[in-house]
């Protein structure tokens, strides 16, 4: 087990899974039939040997005991990170089988891995602490202050180039963007790929996709162009904006951002986790909240495609971490130093009703104009289909209030909306998810105070 003395759920396992064929054939493995010479320690150490179809077991070894997730070993070939057995052999572990024995001694090629591995920790470690935090040897604060001036001045052109292509649009009719299609966007997309300047691209891209969203079009395409005309005209009048607002147009506009200020240390409850893939990159963010301070932070990691990003905190535990957060209105934070690895937790963050829940959404956008959603907790609703009988989409209610927030279309993943539904019974209970205008797009759920926490990613 691991240092709490609790095993993870087979829920929790399989969220590390870093797609859906792996979940499938890691479920295959989570039996003790494969399986000879299982065991774990007290310190969050797995390990067993697996039959595959050569003549030797593969050797399977997983390290529970990094706060920042789970560290794989595998003598398989495989390249997803975890590989089925690494999960078959969590599966194992998680059901309390028998054929993992417990409080073990890790056998010499597991040993000697978990040993050069915590070497290998300690010595990043001591390397971080000696150069100081954002520093690494051989930096150069003037090339570094150079190369910044030069791509400020790229991403200025770039931002005066798209300035007029907005006006282009304007002055031509919105009608002119239906017959254009993705080319002109994905084209400007491009250009401001070359300026450096990706959050441009990005929002750029997405006008594309706009005119083929069905009825209301213009409206959105119009609400679209004035979002990215004031990020471009915020760049470009950056040194007059406040501090906070300037650094979040920074962030917009897509340049790199490191955390500053002091580390705060609290026990983080993980409330959810999911993962989008965009290009070649797969995002992983990860929100937690604050049992002392209340404050609720994203963690994201990134992952080439094809592998799981790194951190793989799981949903429903909390751990004893500083975090660290970035300039601007939002929330990210980076993970600092971790004094444990993840434990059970019944702290739940206390919720708001509907209309607190927008209000909080509209505060935030006064500091982030560019603001898709905001995490707020509702409590005691019910979910319920609308209303309306020509409207598909679900809803949460609070009746104490008399007041609802409407579902997004991307939380009726149905999976999760039924899993929402099941878990709430007809009865009221808590919600975590992102508020927005397009709606309110749950992540997690539980009944009551210390109810057990439900991932509805």
């Amino acid at each position: 087990m691991t240092q709490q003395g609790v095993r993870w759920t087979a829920d929790q396992v399989l969220a590390l899974a870093p797609d859906a064929s792996s979940r499938k054939a890691g479920s295959r493995l989570g039996s003790a039939g494969p399986w000879s010479d299982a065991g774990c320690t007290g310190e969050g150490t797995v390990w067993g040997l697996c039959r595959g179809s050569g003549s030797k077991p593969y050797q399977t070894v997983v390290d529970l005991a990094d706060a920042a997730g789970p560290a794989y070993k595998c003598s398989c070939p495989s390249r997803k990170f975890p590989c089925k057995h690494a999960l078959g052999l969590l599966l194992l572990w998680s059901g309390t089988d028998p054929a993992v024995a417990a409080d073990g001694e890790p056998p010499g090629w597991a040993r000697e891995w978990l040993t050069a591995r915590r070497a290998r920790e300690e010595k990043k470690k001591e390397t971080t602490g000696a150069q100081g935090p954002g520093r690494s040897q051989g930096s150069d604060p003037e090339a570094a202050r150079k190369r910044a001036r030069r791509r400020a001045e790229r991403i200025t052109a770039g931002a005066s180039e798209l300035e007029q292509r907005l006006a282009d649009l304007l002055r031509g009719g919105l009608a002119s963007a239906e017959q254009s299609g993705y080319a002109l966007w994905e084209e400007t997309a491009a250009r401001m790929v070359d300026a450096q300047a990706p959050g441009l691209a990005a929002r750029a891209r997405e006008l594309g996709a706009i005119p083929g969203s069905g009825a209301g079009w213009p409206v959105r395409l119009l609400e679209e162009c004035a979002l990215l005309h004031l990020l471009g005209q915020g760049w470009q009048r950056r040194e007059s904006l406040p501090p906070e607002l300037a650094a979040t147009v920074r962030t917009r506009v897509g340049l790199p951002a490191t955390a500053e200020g002091p580390a705060a240390r609290d026990t983080w409850l993980v409330l959810a986790r999911y993962d989008t893939a965009e290009g070649h990159l797969v995002t992983r963010r990860t929100w937690v909240h604050g049992e002392a301070s209340g404050r609720t932070a994203l963690l994201l990691s990134f992952g080439a495609a094809g592998r799981a990003p790194g951190l793989a905190l799981p949903v429903g535990l909390a751990l004893d971490a500083e975090l660290s957060g970035h300039p601007g209105g939002g929330l990210r934070a980076d993970l600092g130093e971790q004094f444990s690895a993840p434990a059970p937790a019944t702290t739940r963050p206390t919720g708001v009703g509907p209309g607190e829940a927008l209000a909080q959404y509209g505060t935030a956008l006064r500091d982030d104009p560019w603001l898709d959603s905001w995490p707020v907790t509702l409590r005691s609703v019910t979910p319920a289909p609308a209303s309306a009988p020509d409207d598909e989409r679900w809803q949460l209610v609070d009746t104490a209030e008399g007041s609802a927030l409407p579902l997004t279309t991307s939380a009726g993943s149905r999976a999760g909306l039924w899993r929402l539904v099941a878990l709430s019974g007809g009865a009221p209970v808590s919600v975590f998810g992102e508020c927005g205008h397009r709606g309110f797009t749950p992540l997690a759920a539980w009944d009551g105070p210390g109810g057990e926490l439900v991932s509805l990613c």
